[in-house]
């Protein structure tokens, strides 16, 4: 029988989580901060729960259409620059693939031979082909559930100004009455915050209730109309928790601190903010993933938004054929007791979707001054704090780390580096081998016996390096200072100790695009001071910031013997450019064009 709304929305006790060791947020933190734990996604999973319990069932799927055909025959493509990504970043000039699968690497002579005469040749004049692109830190769900909402995020709109504009050009296009959602404003990348309020917002759009997410997911934005279907007026008490802000004269002002203050309004816009249709959001996904050249997506956080139905819907959507970007992912430890009621195992799944990582959160974002530091930061009295104190970090990556898991440690400030490898540690004590690929997320500032204790204890980093391009400048002047913003990102004093790394986006923080990722670690140039690099001693290579998305992200999530290189036997997975990265100025890295993406050797992007 179809589950219903009614079936799980008495449940709801508006709670952050499940895990009693979780610090919830406080009006007062992390304002700017990673809307990984943001209960509001797990708000809007709760009311989308019946649409992602029947997504379990093969026959949601069927409004997708056939499923793709399986590719017949064999294809050899020519006259390419084929960087195979193996372990001597080997360039061949022809490639070939059968059912799926490489079959032959290297002149165009011995791929034809081993391709047989009644085999496929596509000339691809000149271009690139490269391994399938991994993005090793997304949020799936999170991806879908706010592509419905118009982006007024900083790479869209340049300042406040430009929001109002975008919120004004908005309500020219709908109905009256109709609501406005919108997501992504972000202050510390934005300037003019203090013009997005209820009187602007209702200049903007008088004749619509408007409602615009923070980029952390912990504020929120509305105008007078929104605040008056809410029924919020200077007499109504804060929530507990939360805080709708005010004047001097205590009105309300439309900003709206923490989940309770958000929902109490944008709760009256239940019939939009639901995740309706689950097929089609999973192929928007996976769609603006191929046209980056992504052919695999990490999800580290599986559950948050909303639990079991999510790896349910994920393992439907392959099963379906409609995939077109694997899927590998970590379960979120605050859904620790339902993931043991499911018993799910490391390594359950397939090629297409299957579960490599457990997730801890260990403290906040350094942008929202919640990234645990060893220092107070810069001009403040206080260090951020952990979501886990540290002795519960280590009873947790024991415990999953002995269960056969690869532990997942999301950790930005650099003490919560230090217990994150103090509960590393405590894990090879265990009995844990030494080969079990530990993971830190986003890693973001490093101390030199840091990278030390990462290499010798074999643990690989995922660098967020939006961080140095978008937020380095704020880093820089406001939340570390001069001298410890040079810790940030450090991927070259990594590759230097022989440490294996990776580069993600974790959108929706920042926008997926290998490339972007790519130029953000060659280049390290700030974006809102052009021309100034953060910190040139840490720029990578072209062909480095190639493998972190390649063949060491296959590697980070235990799939490098089937994607990640182009060698005889792996999947078929790869991406055409118009151009080599290599050939290019570093600073034309991002001009540069996806042409193809291919998965399973099956098409799925064509410019």
């Amino acid at each position: 029988m179809p589950v219903t709304e009614a079936d799980v929305l008495h449940d709801h006790q508006g709670s952050c989580c499940d895990d009693p060791t979780h610090k919830h947020e406080t009006p007062d933190i992390d304002l700017y901060g990673c809307p990984c734990c943001s209960p509001m996604l797990r708000d809007i999973g709760l009311m989308s729960l019946p649409a992602l319990a029947n997504a379990a069932h093969p026959k949601a799927w069927k409004r997708l259409g056939e499923r793709r055909p399986a590719q017949s025959g064999t294809i050899v493509f020519s006259n390419a620059t084929v960087m195979t990504v193996d372990a001597k970043f080997s360039v061949a000039e022809a490639i070939a693939f059968r059912g799926g699968k490489i079959v032959a690497v290297g002149t165009l002579a011995d791929v034809k031979a081993a391709a047989g005469e009644s085999a496929e040749v596509v000339d691809c004049a000149g271009r690139a082909i490269l391994p399938g692109f991994i993005e090793p830190h997304m949020h799936f769900f999170a991806i879908a559930m706010m592509s419905t909402m118009a982006n007024v995020g900083a790479m869209e709109c340049a300042d406040a100004d430009a929001v109002l504009k975008r919120i004004s050009d908005l309500a020219r296009e709908v109905p009256e009455g109709e609501w406005i959602v919108a997501r992504q404003f972000d202050p510390s990348l934005q300037e003019g915050a203090e013009h997005i309020n209820a009187a602007a917002l209702e200049r903007a759009a008088p004749r619509n209730p408007v409602f615009i997410y923070n980029a952390s997911l912990h504020i929120g934005y509305c105008n007078t109309r929104a605040l008056n279907i809410a029924g919020v007026t200077a007499a109504t008490a804060n929530p507990p928790g939360a805080a709708f802000v005010r004047d001097a004269s205590g009105a309300p002002t439309g900003v709206l601190q923490g989940q309770a203050a958000m929902y109490a309004v944008v709760g009256h816009n239940v019939r939009n903010m639901k995740l309706e249709n689950v097929p089609d959001a999973c192929k928007y996904v996976c769609d603006k993933a191929n046209r980056l050249g992504v052919t695999t997506m990490c999800d580290q956080a599986v559950g948050g938004f909303q639990g079991k139905g999510e790896v349910d819907a994920f393992h439907a959507f392959a099963a379906s054929g409609h995939m077109t970007a694997r899927m590998r992912y970590s379960l979120l430890n605050v859904h620790e007791k339902h993931w043991d009621e499911a018993d799910i195992q490391c390594g359950y799944g397939d090629e297409m979707a299957r579960a490599t990582g457990w997730k801890l959160v260990s403290d906040g974002s350094n942008q929202g001054r919640t990234g645990f530091q060893r220092e107070a930061y810069y001009g403040r009295n206080d260090f951020g704090l952990p979501y886990i104190e540290k002795e519960a970090l280590r009873e947790m990556t024991v415990k999953r780390a002995l269960q056969g898991w690869q532990v997942v440690i999301h950790a930005n400030g650099d003490q919560a580096i230090d217990n994150a490898l103090d509960a590393i540690e405590a894990a090879y004590a265990a009995g844990v081998p030494r080969d079990r690929r530990f993971r830190i997320e986003h890693c973001s500032v490093l101390h030199d016996e840091q990278i030390a204790r990462i290499k010798e204890m074999n643990v690989s980093p995922s660098f967020l390096i939006g961080h140095v391009h978008y937020w380095g400048k704020a880093f820089r002047d406001e939340v570390f200072g001069p001298e410890k913003v040079m810790l940030l990102g450090r991927a070259q004093s990594c590759t230097d100790a022989g440490i294996r790394w990776t580069l993600h986006s974790d959108e929706p923080v920042s926008e997926m695009g290998p490339l972007r990722l790519i130029d953000n670690a060659v280049n390290r140039t700030l974006w809102k001071e052009p021309g100034s690099v953060l910190n040139a001693a840490e720029c990578v290579s072209v062909e480095q910031a190639i493998i972190s998305l390649t063949r060491d992200a296959a590697w980070q999530c235990y799939s490098e013997h089937e994607i990640g290189t182009l060698e005889v036997g792996k999947c078929a997975d790869f991406v055409i450019l118009d151009k080599d990265p290599r050939a290019v100025p570093s600073a034309d890295i991002t001009k540069i064009n996806v042409l193809e993406t291919w998965v399973d050797g099956r098409r799925v992007f064509q410019a």
